[in-house]
């Protein structure tokens, strides 16, 4: 593959992992930060209010790792996965609370 067909691959790639894995990982931040406070009795709209804040900040850092780390499976591995295990351990927080 030439050089240009192998830059244009690491550009789509980091792209999409800044991208959706950001989200991913943004997604279970809030959504275990807000259910996590809300277990510990904060009024739910504050908690949103100040979790999707400081999301803001948390996106950017890993928007920015992205780009920055060295290896992208383990760019994918870390936002990904560790989205989708704050995601779950929200799950079963909400789920604890209403049972």
């Amino acid at each position: 593959m030439s050089k240009v067909g192998t830059a244009h691959h690491w550009v789509i790639n980091r792209i999409l992992s800044a991208l959706l894995g950001g989200y991913l990982f943004t997604w279970g931040f809030a959504s275990l930060g807000i259910a996590g406070l809300a277990a510990l009795g904060v009024d739910f709209h504050e908690a949103e209010t100040g979790v999707l804040m400081l999301a803001f900040l948390v996106f950017l850092g890993v928007f920015l790792w992205a780009f920055a780390s060295s290896s992208v499976a383990r760019v994918w591995a870390v936002l990904a996965g560790g989205g989708g295990l704050m995601t779950l351990s929200a799950w079963l927080i909400q789920h604890s609370m209403l049972y």
